[in-house]
């Protein structure tokens, strides 16, 4: 019996169904909570670096990653070949059109081209150079070392795509107009072949657009820059409605404006040089008009808008993000003042003053003054405290209203004020042009 039932038990194990396996340490709910936000954090991170990745490969069609001597040649010789040379060969050796002349001018469209180039210049100069000393990720300030990338995934890829959105928005309609206005040229500037016609017309929109492109981009990165920092300043506003601690705003504010120091360093030659172009060819422009008045047409001076509305988008673009960066590190101020107010008007100093006020309705009512002495009486401490509390605020109100921040260029702050001037002073000289050029008579009057 003792052997049969030996046999039964070493037989029993082989009978049994297959074992599943269990994990050995199960995962609790509260661990699946924490694991999401993990995972989410690590997808924004992936999805930053693609983002990243895609603008930064864009940037190297167009040329502006200029970090070895192979990427420096071709960018500079693409943009000679396609942006300076095809134009300017193209306009010069059109002389075969028998009513070119009613429709182009040659000396008209030598300005636009030239200014044009120089401003696809100055971009590439100006953005390429930052780009080969810092890095996209720094030139950005959306580098790794900073400490603000994992709290801000989501904010800089909504950023980067606003701003593509945006470049978008705006490039689109100039080229539709481009193509449009050499569309109509092509049927009144009739060359030998209408293949001849068609090819020369667009080799001038595609170098136009290149060069273009080149322009608004720089624009759009300068846009995104300023875009980026306004993420900080929002953070530093909700900052002051969580912390107490005034050292940690005069560190944190410290920071904002080092980096926008830094953003002003870096752009300051590009926006003014900008600037001057954009000025220079639009007087260049009110010249050929006044002096060509009887020549110009609906064909030549459509050239002239499309082109001139391409460069002052341009210059928009960086005045608004200038501007708009400006007043919201301006705005500073203002949050912290009003921050201060209802630190000083709130609970901690109604307590304080409640209890002053009882103190007195106490000692009116009582008939025995040595009532008094059982009272209790705020301390000196307590005074103290609240006294340093509120100087602290104070010299970080002031702090603030003296130290405004923001984009500035040697000195001279890009706001309103600064636009406003720039508008009127503008505006004076197309006045005085318009005055030294136009001339006015009186004989036809009766």
């Amino acid at each position: 019996m003792s052997d049969h039932s030996t046999t039964q038990l070493q037989q029993e194990p082989k009978q049994e169904t297959p074992q599943i396996k269990t994990p050995l340490l199960p995962i609790t709910p509260n661990q699946t909570q924490n694991l999401n936000p993990q995972i989410q954090e690590q997808e924004q991170a992936t999805h930053l670096h693609k983002t990243l990745k895609r603008l930064e490969l864009y940037l190297i069609v167009l040329g502006f990653d200029q970090s070895s001597v192979l990427r420096f040649g071709v960018s500079w010789i693409t943009f000679l070949v396609i942006g300076v040379a095809f134009p300017v060969v193209i306009i010069l050796l059109t002389t075969n059109c028998s009513t070119c002349g009613l429709y182009e001018i040659k000396g008209f469209e030598l300005v636009i081209v030239v200014s044009h180039a120089c401003l696809a210049a100055v971009a590439l100069l100006c953005v390429s150079y930052n780009l080969r000393k810092y890095g996209v990720r720094k030139f950005l300030f959306v580098d790794q070392y900073s400490g603000y990338v994992e709290r801000f995934n989501k904010e800089y890829v909504q950023k980067i795509s606003d701003s593509i959105r945006l470049f978008v928005l705006w490039v689109l309609p100039c080229i539709t107009l481009k193509i449009a206005l050499e569309s109509i040229r092509i049927i009144y500037m009739q060359q030998e072949s209408w293949w001849k016609s068609f090819g020369i017309h667009a080799a001038l929109t595609f170098s136009w657009t290149y060069v273009n492109f080149i322009y608004l981009s720089s624009c759009i990165v300068f846009h995104l820059v300023c875009s980026l920092q306004i993420i900080h300043f929002d953070d530093y506003g909700r900052l002051l409605e969580t912390e107490t601690d005034v050292l940690v705003f005069i560190e944190e504010h410290a920071r904002l404006r080092h980096d926008l120091s830094k953003i002003s360093h870096r752009f300051r030659i590009y926006l003014l040089l900008v600037f001057a172009i954009v000025t220079s060819s639009q007087f260049a422009m009110l010249f050929e008009i006044t002096e060509f008045s009887n020549e110009v047409t609906f064909m030549n001076g459509g050239y002239f808008a499309v082109s001139s509305i391409a460069q002052v988008l341009g210059l928009t673009l960086c005045l608004n993000a200038a501007a708009k960066i400006s007043h919201r590190a301006q705005g500073v101020a203002g949050i912290a003042t009003r921050w201060h107010a209802l630190a000083s008007c709130g609970p901690d100093d109604t307590s304080h003053m409640r209890l002053s006020s009882r103190l007195i309705n106490d000692a009116s009512s009582e008939s025995d003054l040595e009532a008094m002495n059982y009272t209790p009486l705020p301390t000196n401490t307590q005074l103290t405290s609240y006294l340093s509390s509120y100087h602290r605020r104070q010299a970080f109100v002031m702090y603030l209203q003296n130290n405004p921040g923001g984009i500035t260029l040697y000195g001279w702050t890009v706001d309103r004020s600064l636009i406003n001037t720039i508008f009127f002073i503008e505006l004076s000289l197309v006045l005085f042009v318009l005055g030294r050029t136009t001339v006015f008579t009186y004989e036809s009057l009766p």
